[in-house]
C-alpha cells in the first residue's frame, strides 16, 4: 500500500468514528493535509469553527498565523504535514479532555507511522503533553529539542492562538520567542533535509 492509500483508511475509520461525544457536534471530521513525505509534522489540539466547517486544519486565525509564521523561514503548508489531537470540534473551542485525546490517540500514531517525519512540533500544552503523557509547562519546554521515539524528535512551541492573545513582540514575549524558535526549526529543517 502507499502512504495515500493507508492514509485514505484512516480517514475512513476517522468519519465513522464515535468513540468519544465530539462526534454528536461535529459538521466535518477533521484529518489532517499536507505533504504524506514531509520531514516536520505540526500537531495542535482540535479543529475550531472554521475548521469544523471546512474539513481542513488550521485554516482559521491561528491557522492563518500559522502559516505566517512558517513562510517567515520561507517554509510553505504544503511541504509539511499538520494535524490535531482530536479529530472532531471541541464545543466552544475548548481544550479537549484527556479522555477524548485518548480516544483519538491511535488515530494520530497511525499518522505519525505512515509519514515517519524527523521532527514533531506540537504547538501548545495539550499536544506536548498528549504525546508525552506528561503534564509540563509549554512556557518551560517550548524550543527544546526532545528525543522522542526511534528517530523522532519532539519540538514544542506556542500554539498560534496563543499568540493571537498576546500581541506584543518585546524581548522574552511568547511572539519573540516564537520567532526565535521557528528561526531554530528551518535550521534543523535544512540539516535533516541535507541528509535525506
Amino acid at each position: 500500500m502507499t502512504k495515500r492509500e493507508m492514509m485514505d483508511v484512516i480517514e475512513e475509520r476517522i468519519r465513522k468514528c464515535e468513540a468519544c461525544p465530539l462526534h454528536l457536534s461535529r459538521t466535518n471530521v477533521v484529518v489532517g493535509e499536507g505533504s504524506l513525505d514531509s520531514i516536520l509534522f505540526f500537531i495542535g489540539e482540535g479543529p475550531g469553527e472554521e475548521e469544523d466547517k471546512t474539513g481542513r486544519p488550521f485554516v482559521g486565525k491561528a491557522g492563518q498565523l500559522l502559516t505566517k509564521i512558517l513562510e517567515s523561514v520561507n517554509i510553505s503548508r504544503e511541504e509539511v504535514y499538520i494535524t490535531n489531537i482530536v479529530k472532531c470540534r471541541p464545543p466552544k473551542n475548548r481544550t479537549p479532555t484527556k479522555n477524548e485525546a485518548q480516544a483519538c490517540f491511535h488515530f494520530l500514531l497511525a499518522q505519525i507511522e505512515i509519514i515517519n517525519p524527523k521532527i514533531i512540533v506540537t504547538l501548545g500544552g495539550p499536544a506536548l503533553n498528549t504525546l508525552l503523557n506528561s503534564n509540563y509547562s509549554i512556557t518551560k519546554m517550548r524550543g527544546q529539542l526532545i528525543e522522542w521515539k526511534a528517530g523522532i524528535k519532539i519540538f514544542p512551541m506556542f500554539h498560534p492562538s496563543f499568540l493571537l492573545r498576546n500581541q506584543s513582540k518585546a524581548p522574552g514575549s511568547p511572539k519573540y520567542l516564537t520567532w526565535e524558535d521557528v528561526k531554530k526549526l528551518r535550521e534543523m529543517y535544512d540539516k535533516l533535509k541535507g541528509e535525506v
